[in-house]
This record gives C-alpha cells, sequence and structure tokens, in this order.
C-alpha cells in the first residue's frame, strides 16, 4: 500500500522534462545559429589574452603582457561590431562581455602594474590595485544596470558616464610603456596615485566622448585613403608600440576636459530651448505663429548615458 502510494506521489511530481513531453525536449535542445556562437568565441579569445597577461606579469615577461591586453582590447572592440553585423547579439553573449572586461580591463592591468611596481610599497601598492580592479567591476555593474533606464538627455547616447573600461586599462599602464622607452621609472607612490586616479575616473559621472555621433560612412574618392591610413596605423602600432600607446594615452586624458565641456553646453542649450519653448506655450496665442516642437519620438532618441 505504501508502495503505491509512493508510485503515485511520484508520477504527480514528474515534470516536462521527462519522455512524456518529446516537443519539449526538442524544444529545449534546439540547434544553436553558428552566428550566434562568432561573437562569443571572440569573447572566450579576449579572456585567454587577459589571463595569458596575468600568467606573463607573474613570469616578468612584461612587454608581451601589455601586449595580451592590447589585444585584448581589439577582440573587445571586434565581438560587439561582429555581433551587430551578423545579428548574433544575445543576453548571454553581453553577460560573457562585461565578465570578459572584468578580467582584461580590470583584474590584469591592476596585477600587471602591482608585478611592474608597485609590489615595492607592499600593501599599498596592493591595495591600490585592487581599488582600480574593483572600480572596473563597479564600472561594469553599473553599466549593466543602467541598460534599460531612460536618456536623460536625448544627446545622451553620444556620452560614456565615466571612462569605459578598455579605455581606462590602456590609460592607467602609460607608467608601463614609459618605462619600456628608457624613461626614468617614477616613484612608486606616485604610479599608485595615478592608478587610484584612472579608477576613480572610470567610476565617476564624467561625460566621456562615445564617438556613437561620428558618421563612420567614407565617401567613395575616400575609400582608398581611408585604407592606406588604416595600414599606416598598425604598422606604426607593431613598429614602435609604446611611443603610439604612450601619445594616444596623453592625448585620450587631454580630451576627458572637452568631453565634459561638450556635455555642459549641450545641456545649457537644451534646457534652454525646453524653457523657450515652454514660455512660448504659456504665452497668449499669435496668429501664424506656433511655438517649436523640441521632442523627438521614443524612436529618434539616442540611448542612455551609459
Amino acid at each position: 500500500m505504501a508502495e503505491a502510494a509512493r508510485g503515485c506521489y511520484i508520477g504527480a511530481m514528474r515534470t516536462p522534462n521527462d519522455h512524456d513531453y518529446p516537443e519539449l525536449r526538442r524544444r529545449r535542445f534546439r540547434p544553436v545559429p553558428v552566428r550566434m556562437l562568432v561573437p562569443n568565441v571572440i569573447t572566450l579569445l579576449a579572456i585567454c589574452a587577459g589571463l595569458t597577461a596575468i600568467r606573463l606579469a607573474t613570469e616578468g615577461r612584461m612587454e608581451l603582457a601589455v601586449a595580451a591586453i592590447v589585444f585584448a582590447a581589439v577582440l573587445d572592440g571586434v565581438d560587439g561590431r561582429v555581433a551587430r553585423l551578423i545579428k548574433g547579439q544575445s543576453r548571454f553573449g553581453a553577460e560573457l562581455d562585461s565578465l570578459a572586461d572584468f578580467v582584461n580591463f580590470g583584474v590584469a592591468p591592476g596585477l600587471i602594474l602591482y608585478f611592474w611596481q608597485l609590489h615595492d610599497i607592499h600593501n599599498v601598492g596592493w591595495i591600490a590595485a585592487m581599488i582600480f580592479a574593483i572600480s572596473g567591476g563597479l564600472r561594469l555593474a553599473r553599466f549593466n544596470a543602467a541598460i534599460d533606464e531612460p536618456a536623460k538627455y536625448p544627446f545622451a547616447g553620444n556620452f560614456f558616464t565615466g571612462v569605459p573600461a578598455p579605455a581606462g586599462a590602456l590609460t592607467v599602464l602609460l607608467p608601463v610603456y614609459l618605462g619600456f622607452l628608457d624613461v626614468p621609472q617614477p616613484p612608486a607612490t606616485l604610479t599608485a596615485f595615478y592608478t587610484v586616479s584612472v579608477a576613480f575616473l572610470m567610476v565617476s559621472r564624467l561625460p566621456v566622448f562615445s564617438g556613437k555621433s561620428m558618421r563612420w560612412r567614407v565617401p567613395p574618392e575616400m575609400v582608398l585613403p581611408a585604407f592606406v591610413a588604416a595600414v599606416l596605423f598598425v604598422a606604426l602600432l607593431i613598429a614602435y608600440p609604446w611611443q603610439i600607446l604612450s601619445v594616444g594615452s596623453v592625448v585620450y586624458l587631454f580630451s576627458l576636459p572637452l568631453g565634459w565641456k561638450s556635455y555642459r553646453d549641450q545641456e545649457r542649450a537644451f534646457v534652454n530651448r525646453v524653457g523657450t519653448a515652454n514660455e512660448a506655450k504659456a504665452a497668449p496665442a499669435v496668429e501664424g505663429f506656433s511655438p517649436p516642437d523640441i521632442h523627438t519620438s521614443e524612436n529618434d532618441r539616442p540611448t542612455h548615458l551609459n
């Protein structure tokens, strides 16, 4: 009797995964299109590059470690564009990309700096490296949390909130680039201060140019010159990597105030335009005059301030 009751109980508790529901099994284990896998494979390669950079740093091969970070940054810029090009975006890919960014542009650069010089000041250097890594994780968490938030201003989608993780990783390694160029090493305390400063820029609310508003269409007559310029840049990066990365990092740091100024100017102009439109609507109607419509549709509005 007890066995019969137990059998009835087990039968009632059977889940839709049982063999009685083959259509559900087919739906659960349906094939995944290759176009959904390609961006994730690129992201996994980027993670491999970041982990390899950590290993190379522990072995003292700093030039190869930094090169691995640069390679990971290139892959990070490629995977999203490939996903959009072949329509292979997925929620899984977005989460995997965030985890890859934390490893490649938070943990790995912090450890490289620690093994390169910050270990000279012991716990202070380790704290600076941890602050940078944690700041990278916090910046990515804030970005993911703000994806579904509406934009405060129509132009906000043209700016990042704080320095993005790949740019922060490449910029924080500036002392290492200079060391490869035989520039005298700065004091370890100064390197630690610089590391914490870049970490603060990553988690700050500073508006930073994202490049989304730039027109990337090339006129037909400029296609060949654009190819030549791209090849020239890659050749210079291969031949003079530390010079190019040093100059690029310095230029990027000096461009940050320009991004802040551009955001404030657009914000001020938008607020004034809204105020003028509201005053015009509140004023008595004048024949032949209609106040300007400053509202944009949801489809025309850029994304949030990341």
